[in-house]
């Protein structure tokens, strides 16, 4: 019997389970491969994330021990020590973080290995799942080289797999697939054809407007989707997801290259008219990702397959992307200035060595998604209300800030339209905030869901990002260890405790332009907690400005949570009334006050709470 069952060593799951660790649980971490890490130590190449902050203690860590690696090894200010920080004087999302895989590896396994309280089981997958009532007790798990099972007892269960196999086993409610645009209201859901992608106006570096005008604190994309629906866009739902492929590591560097041969089944015929963009750039020693190859139709088969199907399934976009490689060095019809671009790279010989120098997995961009307690929509990323905030959630766990999104689900087009289910709303959508109760499955009280968590298909769009993973992963395993400590399932916790504990590790429940959550002033916990309350106007709290006449909303907002609500003094920075109503709701809740009911009632008051 063990405190926590962790399913998936994705960087989420691996949150989860240090932070439980750290909170003084036993944990076991189950993972199906021999390398832990996922995606990013298969083949991203860096943080898909606009934003800079260091938005939670684990995240901040693993970057920080990033760069830290890069710095020791290579020198201060070396290039390779420069690659692994957002580009310092740039505003665009290329110019983020990067880090090689093996030293994203070697992170996650020193990480883990620190932690005596985890016990780690590579190579097996769930199986069976025994519940009573609604309380998962035990799972068994089955090699993937053989017959042999291992059952594991738990108090509390995880599941931060990429393709939500604990919980389907469970029996929790899933969803693969589009919804149709009726079942939530939302007009980028089911099928769907967009204008193909266009780029920023002259003049303008990229998008959102507001980023590249300094209004909104987050990195510019290049690209956003054009607003115009073609007719066809019926919104009808259908069982698609995303597109995968599979996501190259290449360097040019004749030291470290290993040409890439002509594949066995090779054809060029597969690969004419096959766009070859985007690449991943400046990845330390003289690296690169490739993300293209993106086979569209084997992934349907995928979340829902066994893993010898899901084998095949990762085979053909190997092979196909290797092919793909072959194709633009040799083929004569390839153009001469394409040719001479890819000539140079290689496989990179320190990378994935067991695997012939190939990422581990295929980038799986969207599986399973539990049913929840709550589901994020494309409604949670949009702005709303005159001062163009997302909605606020009264038990927000994380952010997210990468746009809502989605990449081919079917090669259709419709005249000059991107496929089927492509859609890029980077002008459009702005950070948000994730709901505890996304985690959270129907009908099971003790079982955590923080990377396949409760979405639409299109809400999925900013969700499915390591950073905000590794986000929703620690609090995870902050809610495994506070529900251990009470004696109670993560599903009967009260949210308020819940956030109090993020906000005090300088979690970024919510976003804003002026505030960096792992600032040590004593007030950013303050301003955290009251973002999820509906306190702050907009994307700026202004912390360091005086109330003002903001105090009168503040005070009825004030009292409508808390009996022993005061008056507020309007010269009062907004950052010190924060911290004032802060702390009188944290006596509230140590004297036994309701916060929770509290915060309903703001809700029903008309605050911008859902």
């Amino acid at each position: 019997m063990t405190d926590l069952l962790v399913y998936g060593a994705t960087p989420g799951g691996i949150a989860c389970a240090v932070r439980a660790a750290r909170e003084g649980l036993n944990v076991v971490l189950v993972d199906h491969s021999q390398h832990l890490g996922g995606f990013l130590t298969s083949g991203a190449g860096g943080w898909e994330t606009p934003c800079d902050y260091l938005r939670s203690p684990i995240y901040a860590e693993v970057l920080q021990a990033i760069t830290g690696y890069y710095r020791s090894t290579y020198g201060e200010d070396s290039p390779q020590h420069l690659a692994s920080m957002p580009q310092r004087g740039s505003r665009r999302h290329i110019d983020r973080a990067k880090v090689e895989p093996r030293v994203a590896e070697q992170v996650f396994d020193t990480l883990i290995e620190r932690e005596k309280r985890i016990t780690v089981y590579r190579g097996w997958y769930p199986s069976e799942a025994q519940r009573e009532g609604t309380l998962l007790v035990s799972v068994t798990f089955r090699s993937m080289t053989g017959d042999e099972t291992r059952m594991v007892e738990a108090n509390c269960f995880a599941d931060a797999s990429y393709t939500g196999d604990l919980a389907a086993v469970a029996g929790v409610p899933c969803r693969v697939g589009r919804e149709s645009r009726d079942e939530y209201g939302e007009p980028h859901a089911g099928r769907v054809f967009v204008e193909n992608h266009r780029s920023a106006p002259a003049g303008q570096i990229g998008w959102p407007a507001d980023s590249a005008s300094g209004k909104l604190n987050l990195r510019t994309f290049g690209h956003a989707s054009g607003p115009v629906f073609y007719p066809e866009s019926t919104g009808e739902g259908d069982g698609a997801v995303m597109a995968y492929n599979y996501r190259l590591i290449l360097t040019d560097d004749p030291a470290n290259r290993v040409e890439v041969l002509r594949p066995e089944a090779y054809q060029a015929s597969d690969y004419h008219g096959v766009a070859w963009a985007s690449i991943v750039p400046n990845i330390p020693n003289r690296k690169i990702g490739w993300n293209a190859g993106r086979l569209i139709g084997p992934q349907h088969g995928y979340p829902e397959g066994d893993w010898p199907t899901r084998h095949r399934i990762d085979r053909e976009y190997r092979d196909f992307i290797v092919g793909f490689l072959y194709y633009l060095q040799h083929d004569s019809e390839v153009p001469a200035e394409t040719q001479e671009f890819w000539k140079p790279y290689g496989l990179p010989r320190d990378e994935f060595p067991d695997n012939g120098h190939l990422p581990y997995e295929v980038y799986v961009r969207e599986a399973r998604r539990i049913v929840g307690r709550a589901v994020f929509t494309e409604h949670d990323g949009l702005p709303v209300g005159a001062d163009r905030r997302t909605p606020v959630h009264a038990d927000s766990i994380a952010t997210t800030d990468w746009p809502l999104d989605s990449v081919a689900c079917h090669a259709t087009v419709v005249g000059e339209s991107a496929m089927d289910g492509v859609f890029f709303l980077s002008e459009e959508s702005r950070p948000a905030q994730i709901p505890y109760r996304c985690l959270l499955p129907q009908g099971l009280d003790n079982l955590l869901v923080p990377v396949c968590l409760s979405a639409s298909h299109v809400g999925w769009g900013p969700i499915r990002l390591e950073p905000v993973w590794m986000q929703t992963g620690e609090a995870a395993g902050f809610a495994a260890a506070l529900s251990a400590k009470q004696g109670i399932p993560p599903a009967q916790l009260n949210p308020c405790e819940l956030i109090r504990t993020l906000v005090d590790h300088r979690f970024m429940v919510s976003f804003f332009n002026d505030v960096d959550p792992a600032d040590a002033a004593p007030w950013v916990p303050a301003v955290q907690y009251l973002g999820t309350l509906g306190f702050f106007d907009g994307y700026d709290a202004l912390p360091h400005e005086p109330l003002g006449a903001s105090a009168e909303t503040w005070i009825d907002r004030w009292k409508q949570l808390s009996p022993r609500a005061s008056e507020l003094d309007p010269n009062l920075t907004r950052g010190d009334a924060a911290l004032q109503v802060f702390r009188d709701l944290g006596v509230c809740a140590s004297a036994g006050v309701d916060t929770n009911l509290l915060r309903a009632n703001l809700a029903s008051q008309g605050a911008l709470i859902n």
